[in-house]
């Protein structure tokens, strides 16, 4: 069983190349071992192009292998058309007599039937190998389908005495308590998630562009909450670097709790991620009414004295990072 989670882990490692272009697809990894050795790799081609499963199966020089190989994948291989055949026909026409299997997809398309179709074939299927961890990889997918909004990060830096703005501010920009390595992660992950998500103060107080300037890859959705659909489309959320929604009295009930009636209106428009970066109404609001699955702090080595004070909420610890003079801690949500 241990060689299986070994090429499983392998399969997780490659898959994170499609992180942030393969959705609304899942970003699967798949590997082809013979003889213990791998023959052939692939991972999730960019929405509308090909699976994990069939590229791996093409990348395999010598196709006759095939009829005696195993094929590794993160997630249950797909039974129904869509821009592309069954991952699983294909499986079945290749010969391809072992197929160990992460996790089983949830997705009512899929849901079991891949397995199904694979057994009856004749193949010899494993479930189940490093199930958590390919879980946990494809949560943006899972949570997506299973509760119908999207994958919920909240992200804000804070200072050493717990304020994420100053008081008061003289311009109209964004005041830095982290370091440059700490920004440019943050930009990473904006290229990794679907949208972004901030509240109408937080663009009158700092003009943000939310983009991923410093890191090569997708800009994310801007999604800014604004009541009354007055901000000025001179500001640099509603420039042509990305594009933008705004969610107003028009799509939800100000008067009632905001935080799923966005989540309703962004899962109607398709979007599987969202990072959430303020300002600290915005960030409460979410945690208030537990809508969150991670949190990402950065603590950077300065000092307000006074301020906008940090977010409350509690979480598990899952990693504490350093980034020279910056702290990194992530949370998952305990009780989602």
């Amino acid at each position: 069983m241990k060689i299986h989670e070994k090429y499983i882990k392998r399969c997780i490692e490659i898959a994170k190349n499609g992180l942030g272009t393969t959705r609304p697809n899942p970003m699967v990894g798949c590997v082809i071992t013979h003889n213990n050795h791998i023959i052939g790799e692939g991972f999730t081609s960019p929405y509308g192009g090909a699976h994990a499963e069939v590229n791996a199966i093409t990348s395999v020089k010598d196709q006759s292998l095939l009829k005696t190989a195993t094929l590794y994948v993160t997630l249950e291989p797909c039974s129904h058309y869509g821009k592309t055949p069954p991952c699983s026909d294909l499986i079945i026409e290749k010969g391809i007599p072992n197929v160990v299997i992460g996790t089983i997809d949830t997705h009512s398309k899929v849901a079991g039937k891949g397995i199904e179709r694979l057994k009856s074939a004749g193949c010899n299927v494993t479930v189940g190998i490093l199930e958590d961890k390919c879980q946990n990889h494809h949560k943006r997918f899972f949570t997506f389908h299973n509760k119908q909004r999207p994958y919920i990060i909240l992200k804000w830096a804070q200072t050493q005495d717990n304020f994420i703005a100053p008081k008061t501010k003289t311009k109209q920009r964004p005041v830095w308590i982290t370091n440059k390595y700490s920004r440019q992660l943050t930009h990473k992950w904006r290229t990794e998630e679907h949208a972004i998500l901030v509240g109408y103060h937080t663009v009158m107080a700092d003009n943000p562009s939310l983009t991923a300037r410093d890191w090569a890859g997708q800009h994310p959705i801007r999604v800014v909450v604004d009541k009354t659909n007055t901000l000025q489309k001179d500001l640099n959320i509603f420039n042509s670097d990305a594009e933008t929604i705004v969610i107003s009295e028009n799509d939800i009930n100000f008067n009632q709790s905001i935080a799923k009636q966005i989540c309703n209106a962004l899962y109607k428009r398709d979007i599987q991620s969202v990072i959430i970066e303020g300002g600290r109404k915005t960030l409460q609001t979410f945690i208030d009414d537990n809508l969150w699955d991670e949190a990402r702090i950065f603590t950077g080595n300065v000092q307000f004295k006074t301020g906008v004070k940090t977010p409350e909420f509690s979480g598990t610890l899952i990693s504490e990072t350093q980034l020279e003079e910056d702290i990194l801690q992530i949370y998952k949500n305990a009780i989602v």
